[in-house]
């Protein structure tokens, strides 16, 4: 689109014309020129914006289960956001490493060659701290790794490697494995200095703690899916892989969770010397009657009423009510 001149621009471009000062031809010479975008041939670029936004997408797929499944290991807060993607060299990778570091070499099986995640240093303190019983608090000052934490750090980092292959699902079918941690930059020298590598930074934070989890992700490990790391490819394959069945197996699915389900007989209020002298035999007074009907909890949330009874030798109870939620 054209730049739009104001007036007092036109004005002064058709005096500048009129005085001579500005030549038509000179215009139209300069407008015939071809702009000429220099190209390093030392970093060609391999990685297209599409493709990093495809990338991004993926992890960010990758975030959402990292957030929902670390918890369950250190009992606490995981927030996980793609924070940057972009293109760069190995050895410009490699060089802005400090040590000690938590490098993770992973084989991309079936894909050609390995990928690398760093996980930052004090987001390793951290998750040592917390799975050793701590309030998972980083050290103020980094040292070197033992290998009992190495091999703590090696179980978390498994894990997180598992959880790609969903992600990378719709584009190939993969089977990560983790096949060593390494704390020396030096010894993770499995990509080429000069090849082209994709950079995907992850923002995590345990708690109050905040890191950066990186994945560098080789041109010629993604070479043979290259085609596929479009948003269209990506988008339409999960539409081809739509099951018409889809919902009745995600319903078949959740009606075998397990939830638990109580029925209150009553509440009473009592001293702990009585409860302390309880017998078999004694009677506890409720504030309910007999002929009331009871309440019946699915989890916490109060769904049913019902009356007492007994099915053969077993205590059960008869639904006599439905609560709707605004009830």
């Amino acid at each position: 689109m054209a730049e739009v001149l104001s007036q007092n621009e036109i004005d002064n471009l058709l005096a500048a014309l009129s005085t001579g000062e500005l030549d038509v031809d000179q215009i139209n010479t300069e407008e015939d020129e071809k702009h000429i975008k220099n190209y390093d041939f030392s970093r060609p670029t391999k990685f297209s914006k599409e493709h990093l936004r495809t990338l991004e997408i993926i992890f960010e797929h990758y975030g959402r289960l990292i957030s929902t499944n670390l918890p369950g290991y250190l009992r606490k807060n995981v927030q996980v956001a793609v924070a940057s993607s972009e293109t760069v060299t190995f050895s410009e990778f490699s060089n802005a490493l400090s040590n000690p570091v938590i490098l993770g070499i992973v084989n991309f099986a079936p894909l050609n060659g390995n990928i690398i995640v760093d996980l930052s240093t004090n987001l390793g303190y951290a998750i040592l701290d917390r799975m050793l019983g701590g309030e998972g608090s980083p050290l103020d000052k980094s040292r070197d790794f033992s290998e009992i934490e190495l091999a703590i750090l090696q179980k978390i980092m498994i894990m997180m490697v598992q959880l790609m292959r969903e992600p990378w699902k719709n584009v190939v079918e993969i089977s990560p494995v983790l096949t060593r941690l390494e704390t020396n930059s030096q010894f993770a020298q499995v990509i080429a200095p000069n090849d082209m590598i994709a950079i995907i930074t992850m923002n995590i934070k345990i708690g109050e703690v905040e890191g950066l989890m990186t994945f560098c992700l080789p041109f010629f490990t993604l070479e043979d899916v290259m085609d596929k790391l479009n948003t269209k490819y990506w988008f339409s394959n999960i539409q081809e892989n739509h099951d018409e069945n889809y919902e009745m197996e995600i319903e078949s699915m959740i009606r075998k969770v397990t939830i638990p389900v109580k029925a209150v007989l009553g509440k009473s209020i009592i001293s702990v010397a009585d409860f302390a002298n309880l017998q078999v035999g004694d009677c506890i007074r409720l504030d309910s009657k007999v002929d009331n009907d009871m309440d019946v909890y699915v989890g916490n949330i109060r769904k049913f009423t019902a009356l007492p009874g007994a099915n053969k030798d077993s205590y059960a109870v008869r639904i006599t009510s439905v609560l709707r939620e605004e009830e």
